[in-house]
């Protein structure tokens, strides 16, 4: 029998849509409907049938099992977003011991190695309090050159902060609620209500100059409403070289911690007819998760299925008008809106392209305005349509006056785990800000490979032999020409 693989999870080959009983015999009335027992061939196989209808325990046993994998693909890709945050949450206050009110200081490639497609130009600082065990939550935000906001657990934005939020850039008090947590009758904060109990609190220094950075993050306090009067100072947490993870577990760890979340969440109206169907499989808010062997077998070859849907989906994406330019093969990261509805549906598939590869969305990372926010694109294939292959080697060349206020990077990322590259070096980036040299046009030639060609060592990424990768072209402060598509960047080419 054939097997799968992705990662170090093996699964039994199934089929990926199966077909109901052929209609066409119930529609007949004939001698076929008559016949003892009929095979119905199927995309998952024969299914034996008698007077049309399923012929026996082993028929009906069949059914099911592949009714409730359909279901556990399609449920891994939808939970997705949740599951991201659920991860980060829990790593951060086992593997780094911190609280709901404490923030993460993340700076180097290796702090940075748990988030999903972080940027490795500038520190990121962020917590993931529980609204349900704070209360009311104050976040007393600075004033500066900075870039954050807050979540909501499904990866929805709840409030920009920062250039881009309501403060812009002035700073201001956030008084963060949960979903049946009332304001207090006060002056003087942004009032922002959340529809999960848990949320998440993060922010970029945009300012270049280390010291004006190192003193916005020290002016963040993050303290419950009900401690205004004397409250603790902030706790600031670095990894320090321990080891910790956003990214979401495989196999049936996947569904314990998306089960953990569950309990702790609301069920929101739109995903009430998922939760029906994670049901069969042992996930029921209120209920304990404890899955019998046919279920865990069916949890397992789901989360396998559905990952490798979420790489179809990600890496080669069959959304419309995902290209940025038609003569190249970089696509937009975020193809949704942040609140991850349309006109008529919830942005199922466009919000399972961007959080299974990345985490996080604001206002901010959608902006139409120049100079204001991020813009994201990302290359996950050479100019002639192949992966990026770790062995061999490529090259980028970065046109003149790139559309960027404040400053442009590229970033290399591991495909499987979708985190910065973990090479021998710590480099996974080079940037406008970085000692790179520039060619006399004012383009940038960039390197990536196993070895550095000679002489350009201060312009390679350093790749991994044996693991794909895939990279993002950020611009900070972006400017009219990306938004008009009049500046071009270059497919990566592979070099021959």
């Amino acid at each position: 029998m054939e097997t799968a693989s992705i990662g170090a999870v093996e699964m039994t080959a199934h089929s990926i849509f199966a077909i109901p009983v052929c209609l066409a015999l119930l529609a007949a009335g004939s001698a076929a409907a008559q016949a003892d027992s009929i095979p119905v061939n199927t995309p998952m196989g024969e299914v034996s049938t008698n007077l049309g209808l399923p012929a026996d325990a082993n028929a009906i046993k069949q059914l099911y099992d592949e009714l409730d994998y359909q279901r556990a693909t399609q449920a891994y890709i939808w939970a997705l977003p949740i599951v991201g945050f659920a991860e980060w949450q829990v790593s951060t206050s086992k593997d780094l011991g911190a609280s709901g009110t404490d923030l993460v200081l993340y700076e180097s490639v290796k702090d940075k190695l748990g988030i999903l497609t972080a940027n490795a130009t500038t520190p990121y600082i962020g917590g993931f309090p529980d609204l349900s065990v704070t209360g009311p939550l104050v976040i007393d935000y600075p004033a500066g050159a900075t870039a954050g906001g807050v979540g909501d657990f499904w990866q929805r934005p709840l409030t920009d902060m920062g250039e881009t939020g309501p403060d812009k850039g002035k700073g201001a008090k956030y008084l963060l609620l949960g979903p049946k947590q009332v304001a207090p009758k006060v002056k003087g904060y942004t009032v922002i209500q959340s529809p999960t109990n848990n949320v998440f609190f993060a922010f970029r220094v945009l300012d270049p100059d280390p010291k004006k950075a190192e003193a916005l993050i020290k002016a963040v306090k993050i303290y419950p409403f009900a401690e205004r009067d004397k409250p603790k100072p902030t706790k600031l947490i670095r990894p320090e070289g321990r080891r910790w993870s956003q990214v979401p577990p495989r196999g049936l760890a996947y569904w314990e911690r998306l089960n953990d979340i569950v309990q702790r969440e609301p069920v929101m109206e739109r995903d009430r007819m998922v939760m029906a169907m994670l049901r069969p499989l042992g996930i029921e808010k209120g209920k304990p998760f404890e899955p019998d062997e046919r279920q865990k077998k069916i949890l397992t070859d789901g989360a396998v299925t559905g990952e490798l849907m979420a790489q179809a989906n990600s890496f080669a994406t069959r959304e419309k008008d995902a290209r940025y330019r038609p003569d190249t093969r970089w696509d937009y990261v975020i193809m949704f809106d942040p609140f991850q509805e349309a006109a008529s549906y919830t942005q199922l598939d466009q919000r399972a392209k961007y959080f299974y590869e990345a985490a996080t969305t604001t206002k901010g990372m959608v902006t139409k305005t120049p100079g204001v926010g991020q813009a994201y694109l990302a290359a996950h294939q050479d100019a002639n349509g192949n992966w990026f292959d770790g062995s061999k080697s490529y090259t980028l060349n970065v046109p003149p006056n790139a559309p960027a206020k404040l400053f442009w990077s590229v970033t290399v990322y591991d495909s499987l785990t979708r985190v910065l590259i973990d090479n021998a070096q710590q480099v996974a980036d080079k940037s406008s800000r970085s000692d790179i040299v520039k060619n006399a046009d004012g383009s940038y030639d960039l390197y990536f490979g196993p070895s550095a060609p000679a002489g350009k060592e201060k312009n390679w990424i350093p790749t991994l032999p044996g693991k794909a990768w895939f990279a993002y072209f950020r611009l900070y402060g972006p400017l009219e020409p990306y938004f008009s598509k009049s500046w071009k960047l270059p497919d990566i080419q592979a070099n021959k």
